[in-house]
């Protein structure tokens, strides 16, 4: 049983490499579209959209490693990736719904809300054994936060975004 689950703990379907990259991907195209937001000084920035698409990835990625898994081979266990999809549906309707709620004229909580959204879906991918997937996914965010935190402290708007 020890010797699953410490597999489980190192392998992939997919290369660690191919799966980096494929992070790296979504968080760079997420901070692009990010990075247009912030110009138009919109409240959803550049750290918002970059964890959205990398929850999203996450999502995606940990989908992938379920179909290509022997963990749920069981008979009796049906996987639908189609619900890894609504997942990511509601999560983005969780981020909307929260563009429109304002305190004072501002929209807060928006990265919040991404970080938390990236939290569950690096929780999923530990909590099926992709634990490689979810440190991958969090250092990636640790860096988001803090590389453009830093970064985003300097704006001359430093309340927006947060």
């Amino acid at each position: 049983m020890f010797e699953f689950a410490e597999a489980a703990f190192l392998e992939t379907h997919l290369p660690k490499s191919q799966i980096a990259l494929r992070f790296i991907a979504a968080s760079v195209l997420g901070a692009l579209i990010g990075a247009e937001r912030e110009w138009r000084s919109r409240p959803a920035g550049l750290r918002t959209h970059t964890l959205t698409a990398l929850a999203s990835a996450v999502f995606t990625i940990v989908m992938l490693e379920i179909l290509h898994s022997d963990t749920l081979g069981m008979e009796h266990v049906q996987v639908d990736p189609i619900r890894i999809i609504e997942a990511v549906t509601a999560g983005v309707a969780f981020l909307a719904a929260g563009a429109i709620i304002q305190s004072r004229g501002q929209v807060q909580g928006l990265t919040t809300g991404a970080a938390m959204w990236l939290a569950g879906a690096v929780g999923v991918a530990c909590g099926l054994g992709y634990v490689s997937v979810g440190a991958m996914a969090t250092a990636i965010c640790l860096v988001v936060i803090i590389l453009l935190g830093l970064l985003h402290a300097k704006s001359p708007e430093p309340d927006r975004d947060r």
